[in-house]
């Protein structure tokens, strides 16, 4: 099966060579890591079957957050955690998009515009949410960035997963939001672009911004989330620790061409596109964020720092026990008690033995990006 890695060792030479020094140090980091993962250079482990004797390797992951191979875990320990935290409420999925016109800006300046961009976008609806004639409450934030398209193009937008409604000034009385409409999306169409505007001059003064992006409408898109939350929650988990493409999206590489699967966003049908091999990296890697750039932020209920109000309002409406809850926390440790152990793994070759660790095989020392044709034993 194609992947990632099998493109960056065919054509990556040649990327590297077109275009040197003008590759970021992210981007750069990035294809070494996925040309190595789950590979020697990496380490790993030994096993020995019990039964016929045959060595077996697994090696390690490189955890890259733009590795389409890594992060299962990391996933669902994200997504269980996000659950904890949901109110017993009906929610509401909000997309935050900028005019096509601002797309290169904020390609140039990703690191500050990105932040930027999720905080707009959480303000301007927990501003909007605070009105009395809307739901007069905090409302809880859960900020997701996005930046590609199915076809791997330059699109930068946040997803927002809001609880439908949100916690007096006294934070004393829950007010629920009406049940198909949480705030007008024009309104909050022109608060988003007026505090995207303040914060991206006050970040970059020195940049010059074309006075007409601030005077059309900026699309905004609100829903309920009809089949619970938990349905967006996965949407944006799978997400969370990956970019743009996975593996299984891939389905050829010839010729210096690759062809890949996506799904057409206006129709939902699956289609095929096929790139030259220098365009397939360029696209991918434009989705590398930069170091230090997180992803995913919570604000207002789903802040860190209203912990607690929120544990509170999962009592007060009705939903699961405080974390801090002892008869909860005895039933957790209980059930962690009887978990069985993880089962052994069975030999691929005779199928009969179970594979026994006996070696650990040591990282190799961090190297350029080495282009044989093949992955490492």
């Amino acid at each position: 099966m194609p992947e990632v890695a099998d493109i960056f060792r065919l054509y990556g030479p040649a990327y590297l060579e077109r275009f040197g020094k003008k590759i970021l140090p992210s981007h750069r980091r990035a294809m070494e890591d996925i040309l190595h993962c789950r590979t020697s250079v990496l380490g790993g482990q030994v096993y020995v079957c019990d039964k016929c004797g045959r060595e077996h390797y697994s090696y390690h992951s490189c955890r890259n957050r733009s590795c389409p191979k890594c992060h299962t875990d990391q996933t669902e320990t994200w997504l269980a955690e996000r659950r904890k935290e949901l109110l017993p409420v009906g929610y509401f999925h909000v997309i935050f998009t900028i005019p096509t016109e601002l797309r290169p800006l904020v390609r140039r300046y990703q690191k500050d515009l990105y932040g930027v961009l999720l905080t707009a976008a959480a303000r301007s609806l927990i501003q909007l949410a605070a009105d009395p004639h809307y739901i007069g409450g905090l409302v809880g934030v859960l900020a997701v960035l996005h930046t590609w398209t199915g076809t791997l193009d330059y699109h930068p937008h946040v997803h927002i997963l809001v609880p439908a409604g949100g916690v007096s000034a006294d934070r004393t009385e829950w007010r629920a939001a009406r049940e198909e409409y949480l705030v007008p999306v024009k309104a909050l169409s022109k608060i988003f672009c007026g505090i995207f505007r303040d914060l991206a001059k006050e970040k970059l003064p020195a940049v010059v911004f074309p006075d007409t992006v601030w005077k059309k409408p900026w699309v905004v898109f609100a829903k309920p989330t009809i089949q619970g939350p938990d349905k967006v929650l996965e949407y944006l988990g799978r997400y969370v620790y990956r970019v743009a493409i996975t593996n299984r999206r891939i389905l050829d590489i010839e010729n210096g061409k690759v062809t890949f699967r996506y799904k057409e966003s206006k129709t939902g049908q699956a289609k095929t596109m096929t790139l030259d091999a220098m365009e397939f990296i360029r696209r991918f890697l434009q989705h590398v964020l930069p170091q230090g750039t997180h992803k995913v932020r919570y604000y207002g209920l789903w802040s860190p720092t209203n912990r607690k109000l929120r544990q509170r309002l999962q009592l007060l409406l009705g939903g699961l026990p405080s974390r801090d809850d002892p008869a909860r926390e005895k039933k957790t440790t209980a059930s962690m008690a009887m978990e069985p152990s993880p089962p052994a793994r069975r030999c691929p070759e005779c199928g009969r033995g179970l594979l026994i660790p006996t070696a650990r095989r040591p990282r190799q020392p961090r190297r350029t990006l080495e282009f044989r044709g093949r992955a490492p034993p």
